[in-house]
């Protein structure tokens, strides 16, 4: 069996450098003691590598800490409530502790974050990281890395099927009645609401529909207000939200322009958290198994660690399922614009160019 990179050593610095590995020590230990030029050429030799300096796992037996980071884009966000629970039960069960980050949706926050915990633990888990690819790529020089909801090339992923989610969704709207549909989406950065989005299209495409993108907007009910504001200029019977809390915000916000929901306007979500049950009406919604995919990650992750080869090359794809609830109904006509709605929607277009009708929603 292969083993996984083990991480970059003095030696490995002193080599690529072409210095004493005894320069290397004093080019961090006692930097004065080395000539710029060549404290220069090693410290950038070792960020090439990923080296670091100092390692809590060096001064332990065996070399491991029996600690994983798992490392979250939002704390406050509920969608990640089932995946640290399932994360937490599969580390527990394998004697080992889980370090949480949470790097508030910001690729720079999470690198420096990462940077800092990387020396006191044997992996990492990277739930909806908002870091590059070269980023994520370097992280796993380090230690052994599993990127979750998100695929990345030469390291090991578990996402979700998203295109069988979203045409799911489309699906049903479609058999609803629903010709015309809006794509709130979500951050820029997240790798999901790219995937969601092109399968809504190709979906929409395939089945004759009119759809059209609003966004980028915050994975947040605030973010589904500001999306509703948006919405409400130029609305369709349907909507196909980035996730749950975005829906939600959706949601409320259409309710207090006077808007029916489902009546005036069908919304679908993504990840069938907790409080998606809670909204009025309560909210139809592409449910992702996330304990399952906490459980998967942490599994694969401590698997690597223990010397398995990693599974880099195709991600491993957990189902999704459509869950109806009642925000979703058949679409009504109407001969002129709703009256909740702000402006006249007659003349708006969709995302391939083709004009829409108020009057034929």
């Amino acid at each position: 069996m292969d083993q996984p990179p083990r991480p970059p050593t003095i030696d490995d610095v002193a080599k690529a450098a072409g210095v004493a590995s005894s320069t290397v020590s004093r080019a961090f230990s006692r930097p004065g003691r080395v000539s710029f030029e060549t404290s220069e050429r090693i410290h950038r030799v070792a960020a090439e590598l990923g080296y670091r300096t100092t390692s809590l796992a060096r001064a332990l037996p065996g070399g491991t800490t029996s600690m994983i980071a798992l490392a979250i884009s939002d704390i406050t966000n509920p969608f990640y409530y089932e995946i640290i629970r399932g994360a937490q039960s599969a580390a527990s069960e394998a004697g080992y502790t889980i370090l949480l980050a949470d790097t508030q949706e910001s690729g720079t926050h999470e690198r420096a974050t990462l940077d800092r915990a990387v020396a006191t633990v044997d992996g990492i888990v990277l739930a909806t990281t908002r870091m590059s690819d070269s980023a994520i790529r370097m992280t796993a020089k380090q230690r052994p890395v599993i990127v979750l909801n998100r695929a990345v090339s030469d390291v090991p992923c578990v996402i979700t099927d998203n295109p069988r989610g979203v045409r799911r969704a489309v699906e049903h709207l479609a058999e609803l009645g629903h010709q015309r549909l809006t794509y709130l989406a979500g951050p820029e950065a997240s790798w999901a609401d790219g995937m969601r989005w092109r399968s809504l299209r190709e979906t929409a495409m395939e089945l004759e529909l009119h759809v059209r993108r609003l966004g980028p907007f915050p994975p947040t009910v605030a973010g589904g207000a500001r999306a509703a504001a948006e919405f409400a200029a130029h609305p369709t019977s349907a909507v196909v939200a980035y996730n749950d809390l975005v829906a939600i915000g959706a949601i409320r916000a259409l309710t207090a322009m006077g808007a029916r929901i489902p009546r005036d306007v069908s919304v679908i979500g993504f990840d069938n958290i907790f409080t998606a049950e809670l909204v009025t009406p309560p909210l139809t919604t592409v449910a992702a198994p996330l304990a399952a995919m906490g459980r998967t990650a942490v599994g694969n992750l401590l698997a690597i660690v223990r010397g398995a080869r990693p599974r880099a090359q195709a991600p491993v794809t957990l189902p999704c399922r459509l869950i109806v609830r009642r925000s979703t109904a058949h679409r009504r006509r109407y001969r002129t614009s709703p009256a909740w709605a702000t402006t006249s929607v007659s003349g708006s277009a969709d995302s391939a160019g083709r004009s829409t009708d108020a009057g034929s929603r």
